[in-house]
């Protein structure tokens, strides 16, 4: 993300000297952040030359430069968009379908092969020249904050993505969190943005820290329920142990094993969904609070940071077989066994998805 601007003279940008030329015929991205201050224009010739053979990524300003043909992603906000396509017939109001109108007519009018209109909490609308079905990349979370930044830290995500060599869907939607989280961490006012990587967060974690969670639920007198897991496929039987684990506190948080630990316990092969995307999903479970990551066999010593009032498993397992059971006694808490949804597991849906696959593959006779 930018770091610092330096303006000095009469505003006007002299030839771009060989340093300048060098870099951009070496660039594996580039991005055009434009201001109206004419720099664009001063080094044109050689950013036209850069979009032939990398991924260029314009960000535009009504006073600017016309972006130059062949832009791998244009990248204007809503205002934005609206100045530029002020006159045009037909297009007018705030509708998703009024920006998409936009998005197409700005992306064939500067033959970009894509224009990406930011639409702050509405996320992102990608269209493409011709017309088609635009695609709405939503944020991952609501984040309140200054939002000063946000788009320049959007265009650089935007760009690194197409140089790390992502579609443009994903360099994208990388970019749409990676803002979020910029702007919910403090944006530009930020003081560990100078010395601490800003990520994407997923909601439930950016709402509320599993830790801090349960603190504030116990402060109040709450009961603090926790359970844990692989989750490798959530299918029905989760669903139907987390709500009923969910209605008996005030808050649950699930313990989930990290993918060497699921290994180390189910073996080669597992787990089949990695843990960013298994604690994406339960986190976006009505029924799950927050979400923790453990890294050994059994969830002791994180439970012993969480100390939950109620620890649930489902199934036939016995409280007292429980290795955390006798952690929890430390504090009081309660290990507990839910009825278990039969015939639900990951061994059992991954057995018919090999058997389904099984029999695409069979040779036909005859």
């Amino acid at each position: 993300r930018p770091l610092v601007r330096i303006d000095r003279g009469g505003g006007t940008p002299g030839e771009p000297d060989e340093a300048v030329r060098e870099a951009l015929a070496g660039a594996h991205a580039v991005l055009v952040a434009d201001y109206g201050r004419h720099t664009a224009g001063a080094v044109r010739p050689h950013l036209e030359e850069a979009a032939r053979r990398t991924p260029l990524v314009w960000d535009p300003h009504p006073r600017g430069e016309t972006p130059v043909p062949g832009a791998r992603l244009v990248t204007p906000n809503g205002g934005e968009a609206v100045a530029l396509c002020a006159g045009t017939p037909g297009v007018s109001g705030a509708s998703l379908g009024a920006f998409a109108e936009r998005g197409t007519a700005l992306a064939e009018r500067w033959r970009a092969a894509g224009v990406a209109v930011t639409l702050g909490e509405r996320g992102v609308l990608l269209t493409r020249p011709g017309g088609g079905t635009p695609m709405l990349i939503p944020a991952p979370f609501h984040a309140d904050g200054d939002t000063c930044g946000a788009g320049d830290c959007f265009a650089a995500t935007t760009v690194a993505g197409l140089a790390d060599g992502l579609l443009p869907e994903e360099a994208l939607q990388r970019a749409v969190a990676e803002a979020a989280a910029f702007v919910a961490a403090g944006g530009a006012g930020n003081p560990d943005l100078w010395h601490t990587p800003v990520a994407p967060v997923p909601a439930q974690e950016q709402a509320s820290d599993a830790f801090e969670l349960a603190r504030e639920v116990r402060a109040r007198g709450g009961t603090v329920v926790a359970t844990g897991g692989c989750f490798d496929l959530v299918h029905a039987g989760h669903v139907g142990l987390l709500e009923s684990a969910r209605r008996i506190g005030d808050c649950l948080i699930v313990c989930l094993n990290s993918d060497a630990s699921v290994t180390r316990r189910k073996g080669p092969g597992r787990p089949l969904t990695p843990a960013t995307d298994r604690a994406r999903v339960l986190a976006a479970l009505g029924s799950v609070d927050a979400v923790v990551v453990f890294e050994e066999d059994t969830p002791e010593r994180v439970l012993e940071r969480l100390r939950p009032d109620v620890w649930v498993k489902g199934g036939d397992y016995s409280v007292q077989d429980l290795p955390e059971a006798a952690a929890l006694r430390e504090w009081g808490g309660q290990a507990v066994v839910l009825p278990y949804l039969d015939g639900h597991s990951t061994t059992l849906l991954a057995r018919r998805a090999a058997d389904a696959v099984s029999v695409a593959l069979k040779p036909t006779e005859g």
